[in-house]
């Protein structure tokens, strides 16, 4: 199974949507915020593209979010 299609992968977009929501901003707005196109955001929220660890810390970064308090959410939330 490819991680785009993990629960725990969508629970971890539902942490960055909720994260960007949050921040105030829109799609478009973090995507001028990170230096990339609308349609690296749009795809990555849509689980049509994978995040890697890097965009990761930059998406946060742009969000002002902590990765480390997403991921820690992350793990309580998916922890069987």
């Amino acid at each position: 199974m490819k991680t785009i299609h993990n629960a725990r992968y969508q629970v971890l977009l539902d942490l960055w949507l909720e994260a960007r929501n949050a921040a105030g901003m829109t799609q478009k707005e973090l995507a001028v915020r990170l230096g990339r196109p609308h349609s690296f955001v749009s795809k990555t929220e849509n689980a049509e593209r994978r995040l890697d660890a890097i965009e990761f810390m930059d998406i946060c970064q742009g969000l002002g979010a902590n990765p480390y308090a997403l991921l820690s959410k992350l793990e309580s939330m998916t922890r069987p």
